[in-house]
């Protein structure tokens, strides 16, 4: 694991989460929009996640506490920060990137229904 990479893995949730709402709410989306796809992605409810805010943890305690990864999240593709998100080898990354890819689509204007991935 690179130095940028323990950076961003001891960063906590709580100082990003605002800036994904603020990018969802700059293109007229909503922060219920932000945690349906957080609590989509991870498993958590609204009240895990707002606990979690609140209780400072890491992006790496955020993702190792998930209560269920949603296995659909695998069909997440496409780039992110100039990668592809399905190519990124290091398991916390990837899971952090698909997250940043999922409040990307919201700030794009995709629907829910397409941002929340379902392999039927």
């Amino acid at each position: 694991m690179n130095e940028r990479n323990q950076r961003i893995y001891t960063m906590t949730f709580a100082r990003v989460y605002p800036l994904y709402i603020t990018k969802a709410e700059k293109k007229d989306r909503q922060k219920a929009e932000v945690d349906q796809i957080i609590c989509w992605l991870t498993g958590y409810s609204d009240k895990q996640l707002q606990t979690s805010v609140e209780e400072q943890v890491t992006f790496e305690e955020f993702f190792a506490n998930a209560p269920r990864l949603n296995p659909s999240r695998k069909l997440i593709t496409g780039m992110i920060c100039g990668v592809r998100v399905e190519e990124i080898k290091e398991p916390l990354m990837q899971e952090i990137r698909y997250l940043d890819k999922l409040i990307d689509e919201l700030a794009k204007g995709k629907v829910m229904s397409k941002i929340l991935r379902s392999d039927k």
